[in-house]
């Protein structure tokens, strides 16, 4: 018996355009845990309300936003109660954010361990989508609250049986900003100061999405923009499925999930190249 017939693992270069590994990832899957745990301790080890912070931020927006935008403004919520309307457009816009933010982050937040033991990198954003996915879940319990104080006191929102399907709209979020982050993620390996245009950027991004206005409260000639953002089909659905209002266009929904489908393949294309070189300039 050879020398290499003694060993139990052994770790070759990458020739696929994607590879994903995916018996890799399930023999790591405690390690996605202890990253969870890791990163979930650490973000309220040293805070008084702990995960209350995962409240306490969207409902501080939607009270903002109801003042300045349904009361000052007087934007039309289709007869969504105004804290409904926010709070569930901030909820899901917050999820993709911390999605599309943290996966963003994945190789310069994670340079040091990178460099020193070897294990599928993949496994960090994943568990930031898991996190991420926790906190999601929090707000959706006070959405309920908020929805079922509605609904019993009769106001114009109808439910139906596509509710069911509200945790695609997650998975559609989830992949929609794991997929740009790991772009950016690899590009910020050598390019740093893409970073902070992208700190910038998404400021601004968020009010070019439908998350303070309804689609149909936007003037023709810019229904363009919508078009191009991939957000804005599956926060609109949202509506419907829950409130009975709103109305996504077939194609605004096809080329929302065609986008989401191209940025996560090549997400995964340059997180992979990304993986192989990002030592050498970091």
């Amino acid at each position: 018996m050879g020398e290499k017939d003694n060993w139990t693992t052994i770790i070759k270069p990458e020739h696929k355009l994607i590879d994903l590994r995916i018996r890799e990832l399930i023999r790591y899957r405690d390690l996605v845990f202890l990253f969870f745990k890791r990163d979930f301790t650490t973000q309220y080890k040293q805070t008084i309300l702990g995960p209350l912070w995962y409240v306490i931020q969207p409902l501080i927006s939607t009270i903002m936003y109801t003042f300045v935008f349904g009361n000052l403004a007087n934007i039309s919520t289709e007869g969504v109660p105004h804290i409904l309307f926010y709070f569930g457009g901030t909820m899901l816009w917050t999820f993709f954010e911390k999605c599309f933010k943290d996966s963003s982050d994945t190789f310069t937040s994670n340079a040091d361990i990178f460099g020193k033991v070897y294990f599928p990198r993949l496994t960090v954003p994943i568990s930031r989508v898991l996190i991420n996915a926790v906190g999601l879940g929090i707000q959706f319990v006070l959405f309920i609250i908020f929805y079922v104080y509605y609904f019993v006191l009769k106001y114009p929102i109808s439910p139906s049986w596509s509710a069911l399907l509200f945790p695609c709209v997650v998975i559609w979020l989830a992949a929609l900003g794991t997929g740009m982050g790991l772009i950016i993620s690899a590009i910020t390996t050598k390019y740093r100061d893409i970073k902070q245009l992208i700190t910038f950027g998404i400021s601004l991004w968020m009010y070019a999405t439908p998350i303070v206005y309804p689609l149909s409260q936007i003037p023709e000639q810019f229904s363009w923009v919508f078009y191009i953002n991939p957000v804005s089909a599956p926060i609109e659905y949202f509506r419907i499925i829950f409130y009975g209002t709103g109305y996504v266009p077939p194609a605004m929904f096809i080329s929302s999930i065609v986008m989401t489908v191209v940025f996560l393949f090549f997400g995964l294309i340059f997180f992979n190249r990304g993986e192989r070189t990002f030592i050498d300039v970091a």
